[in-house]
Order: structure tokens, then sequence, then C-alpha cells
């Protein structure tokens, strides 16, 4: 063997066909895509272990506990309706708007919550990363596994909301499913977009608080999405329209607002089926590629 290797230097071999022939890779070098996966999905376990401990970590040092979970979104949306619903803007009524406002509220606090929680899920975790071999894409994944959990009893929550609001039980409430699975995988995305950005960019988690809420006021959460068509150019109210939060906001409100459709809804449900599932393979497939190819630069410096 050592006779055929030597020989093989002295054929004027490259390096790169030397490696080739004798199944050799450079050190430190990230698996392929597909591999990437499979590692990631043997590791499945240790992501729900870890999410729900981090759930019954979040808030052990309060006296209300995990409370808080339905509380916080609850208190934001009682603020929201007192400032639109009653002091700013009562002639833009929309029907049972304390539903309607608090659907968008929850709706958007878990892509909101999974995004500035992202983009710490590397440099949050950096004596996880350097004393363990993992695939770095289990962290952003936990991240969205957790927001997840607590967006479930917030869900419970708003169900009640929205039957003692008057709204009836129909057969839509089914696709608040599909929607929140949707939604899910567009967060996964985006939490791996921001992990990948904040591992480098350490201000970003400063920036994000503004972002989140340009955000919020452009998404149709605090008011009736019908005002985009009414008041801005038509270009310009179909890009609002196409923003994936508000899709998502707007397939939970068709699917448990009967008041709501189709009136202040921003689109025909199959447009936003189409963007809903769009977005969700857009920004799932591409943030995970995207984390993907900075696999090997976690956890240094």
């Amino acid at each position: 063997m050592a006779n055929t290797a030597v020989a093989d230097l002295e054929s004027g071999l490259t390096r790169a066909q030397l490696a080739q022939r004798y199944g050799l890779k450079v050190a430190g070098e990230p698996p392929s895509l597909g591999a990437y996966a499979r590692q990631l999905w043997a590791y499945r376990h240790f992501m729900s272990a870890y999410s729900r401990a981090k759930v019954a970590s979040s808030f052990s040092n309060t006296q209300l506990g995990q409370l808080w979970q339905v509380l916080t979104p609850l208190t934001n949306a009682a603020v929201y309706y007192l400032i639109f619903g009653v002091i700013v803007a009562p002639d833009r009524h929309v029907p049972n708007f304390i539903a309607y406002l608090c659907t968008g509220i929850f709706i958007f606090t878990f892509t909101q919550s999974a995004a500035l929680q992202g983009t710490s899920a590397i440099t949050g975790n950096l004596g996880l990363i350097r004393a363990l071999h993992f695939p770095r894409a289990a962290l952003p994944i936990t991240v969205t596994l957790v927001q997840f959990q607590q967006l479930l009893m917030s869900m419970l929550v708003l169900a009640a909301i929205v039957l003692a609001t008057g709204e009836p039980i129909t057969f839509r409430w089914l696709l608040i499913a599909p929607t929140l699975l949707l939604q899910s995988i567009f967060n996964i995305g985006l939490t791996m977009i921001m992990a990948r950005i904040g591992s480098k960019v350490t201000d970003l988690k400063q920036v994000m608080p503004f972002v989140m809420r340009a955000w919020l006021y452009g998404s149709g959460v605090l008011y009736s999405v019908t005002l985009f068509a009414e008041r801005l150019p038509g270009w310009a109210a179909t890009a609002l329209e196409s923003n994936p939060i508000l899709v998502y906001i707007e397939l939970a409100r068709y699917s448990l607002l009967e008041s709501a459709y189709p009136d202040h809804i921003a689109s025909s449900p199959t447009r936003l089926w189409l963007l809903a599932a769009g977005w969700a393979v857009a920004v799932g497939f591409g943030g995970f590629v995207y984390f993907w190819r900075g696999e090997k630069e976690y956890g240094r410096g």
C-alpha cells in the first residue's frame, strides 16, 4: 500500500486526484445537504427534549410561571384594543374587533418571538456548540419548537375568546392546523437566517425590535387590511398583502372568524393558501440551505 501511494505521488497526480482515489476529505468540511438533513433528523429527540426544558425553565423564576405565555399576548391585545379599537379609530371598527385583533396579535407574536430569539440561537449557546458535536441547525429549530409550544397554549385562549365574542364553530376551524404548520416551516427558515446573521453581526439583536415593530404595523394586525386597497396605490397594496406574516394572520382569521370573511380578509382564500405555501417553501428551504452553508463557522472566534 505504501509503495502504491509513493508511486502515485511520483506519477504527478494532483492533491485533489489523490484525495479522491483514497477517499480523503478536507478536515472540518461540512456534510452534503442530504447528509446534514439526515443528521438533523437523528437529533430530533434531542431537539424535542431541549425545547421542553427551555419552556419549563423560561418562567421558572416568576410566581405565575408559564401562565405568562398567555398573559403576555393578552396584555398586548388589551393595550392595542384600547388604543386602536376605542381611542384612535372607532370609525374603522371591524365586526368582532376583539377576536380579529387577538388573532392577529397571537399569530404575529409566534413569528416575532422566533425571529428575535433566533438572532442569539448561536451566540447564546457557544458553550454547548464548543463542547458537543451536533448539527448546529438543531438550535434554531429548537427556538421555533419552544415558541410553537407556547403558541399552542395561546391558541386555546384564542379559541375561548373567539367563542366568547359570538363566533360559531365551523368546519373552517380545521384549517388552523395547516395554517400553523406552514407558518412553523416559515419560522424555522427565518430563525435559521437570523441565527447565521446574528452569529456574525452582534448588533442585529439591538436592531431587530425596530424591524419587528415596523413589520407589526405593516401586517394588518391592528386594523382592517382593507385599508391597504383604500389608501395605497395598487402595487403597494398588493405588495403589503403578500407580506408573509399578514398572509398567515389572514388565513387564521379566515379559519376562525366568520364575521371577518369576506369583507375584512385581504385576498381570496386560494391566493392566501398559495402565498402561504410559497413563503413556507422559499424561506423554510432557503433558510435551511443558507444556515447549512455556514455550518463550519459557528462557534469559532
